[in-house]
Parts: C-alpha cells; structure tokens; sequence
C-alpha cells in the first residue's frame, strides 16, 4: 500500500498549456533532440498554449562554445517560434540556491564526502549506500566544504501516469538512494535545477526522451519537497542507430538537415499521419498541418526505435 503524496496530483488543471524544449548547449542539434523538440512543440500548439526555449547551461565545463547560438539559429531556420525570451538557466543560480536552502531547513538533506569508487567499492548495484547520513540531523546545512550535498529519499514508491508511456513506478530508496542535488564543484544538478526551472516558468507539460524518464520519480520528490505544482509528464521514444546507440552528441549524431524532408522524417518516426514533404509549400505550411492533425495518442508506446539519419 502506497503512502501519501506517492502519487502526485498534477495540479495544472485549468491553467495555459505551457509546455518548453531545455537543449544543453554541448554541440549542435541533432535529428534525436529535433524529435523532443517537435513534440514538446507541436503539442503545445494542438492545444492553443504557449511553448518557452530554454538553455540547460549550468554545467559550464560541458557547454561548447558558441553551440546556443547554432541551436537557437537552427531551430529558427526549421521554423519553431517562441513565445517569450530566452531561459538561461546559468541566469537563476541564486534560484537554486534558494531552494537548495529550503530543502536544507526541512532537514532533508546532508554533506556527502564519498568519491565514486568509494561508492563502487561500498555498494554491489553501484546505487549509493548512505554512508554519509549523519544520525543528527541537525548538523545538515552548509555548502561550505569540499563535499556534495544529497538528499534523502522516501522509503516508499513513487508512481506517475506517463501520456505515451503509461503507468510508471520507482522506489527511489533502493532503485536511486539518497542522490545528489548539489555537486562537490559547486554545480546544482540537474535534478535540482530543472524543477526550479520548469517552476518559474509555470510549465505545465513536459515532452521529452524516453532515456529521461527514469529522473521523473526525483523532479517530482523533488516538487513534492519544495510545494512545487507537478506538471504532466509525456516520454517519446528515443531514436538510436543500427547499432542501438542512442543519437547523441556522443555518437557523433550529425547536425540536424534544417528542410521539410527531415521535419516529415521526424513526424513520421513520431507516429503522426503526415503528407509527404512535397505536399507542403513552406515550412509554416508543413507545421500548420502538423498542429491540426497532431494527436499524442499517435505517439510509439516504446523505448527505443531504429532509424537511419
């Protein structure tokens, strides 16, 4: 039997659909990151709602120079409109802090000295053991030491309802453990920053790779902790090569091809019912379709597919 607040309330109920595309700026877009983009995008449209970029540029050692700058002008040149300015989040760390601080007064979290091959060595399934929990839990504040900061995790499951995936459940205590949510480089991680994130800017849909959706069952801890609303969660399947490797910026993925062929391939692998690119006459055309046809429904229940790109 689950404990209260397992299950989250998804408390967008009545307000504008807002949904965001959050690249990392490590490289250029690729045809896997133009797939997330298209869903986040066209499903915000099929529903009259507004759909924010945002810059996932907080971790400064893997931003590549000038790759913001290639992805936003790409995405221009596919034809994606914004509807506000920019999000970085390298804009809002005091933001992180803040909540960082919060969590830290609710006595949830704690300094953690542990290397990872301490942990290697301590733990056989390599989720971390709890080894810096302090039994006074009074002395969990400070970021002043060289040290990461985790916070504890419940001992019962936690379960959301995925829009493509479905019903999905983790216990966070023995499938993730206490994990991190503030680096011993002084980084706030992604898990912490991408739910204060999506909090400022009232986001209330979240499309996004299926590699992601094992972080949900934190961000929403993480929400639950910081009286955050929980927005509704929807994981498209990820586009890997013959060789099932993931199209990433570590599998050399090229850029992205900005014409209606590639835009028809992605809607295609996306499981919409789309005309063949020599149907439209612009790419405002092609994505009016798009926005009048989408349906999410539509959208492969499955991990992974294959593709040739």
């Amino acid at each position: 039997m689950k404990k209260p607040n397992s299950q989250p309330k998804n408390n967008t109920a009545g307000q504008t659909y807002r949904g965001r595309f959050a690249p990392s700026p490590s490289g250029e877009l690729h045809f896997g990151s133009l797939l997330a983009a298209m869903a986040s995008y066209a499903d915000a449209r099929a529903h009259n709602g507004q759909w924010l970029l945002r810059i996932d540029d907080i971790d400064q050692a893997r931003v590549v120079p000038d790759s913001a700058e290639h992805i936003i002008r790409t995405l221009e040149q596919l034809g994606f409109e914004w509807d506000e300015s920019i999000y970085y989040q390298s804009r809002h760390i005091r933001d992180y802090r803040q909540a960082l601080n919060t969590l830290n007064e609710k006595k949830l979290t704690y300094p953690c000295f542990c290397s990872r091959k301490q942990i290697k060595t301590r733990s056989s399934n390599g989720i971390y053991p709890g080894t810096c929990r302090p039994d006074n839990q009074a002395e969990q504040t400070g970021t002043d030491k060289e040290c990461a900061i985790r916070i504890r995790v419940p001992g019962h499951p936690l379960n959301f309802m995925d829009q493509i995936q479905g019903d999905y459940t983790q216990q966070l205590a023995q499938e993730v453990g206490d994990f991190i949510i503030y680096r011993r480089d002084k980084v706030f991680t992604y898990q912490l920053s991408i739910v204060v994130d999506e909090y400022l800017s009232n986001i209330t849909h979240i499309i996004r790779g299926r590699d992601l959706i094992d972080s949900t069952p934190r961000q929403i801890y993480l929400q639950q902790q910081l009286g955050y609303p929980t927005p509704i969660y929807a994981h498209i399947p990820l586009a890997v090569t013959p060789q099932q490797l993931k199209l990433s910026k570590l599998s050399r993925a090229r850029k992205v091809r900005c014409d209606l062929p590639t835009l028809v391939q992605a809607a295609r692998f996306l499981g919409q019912d789309i005309a063949p690119d020599n149907h439209y006459q612009s790419l405002q055309d092609f994505w009016q379709h798009l926005f009048d046809i989408w349906q999410l429904k539509r959208v492969p229940k499955m991990e992974k597919i294959e593709i040739m790109y």
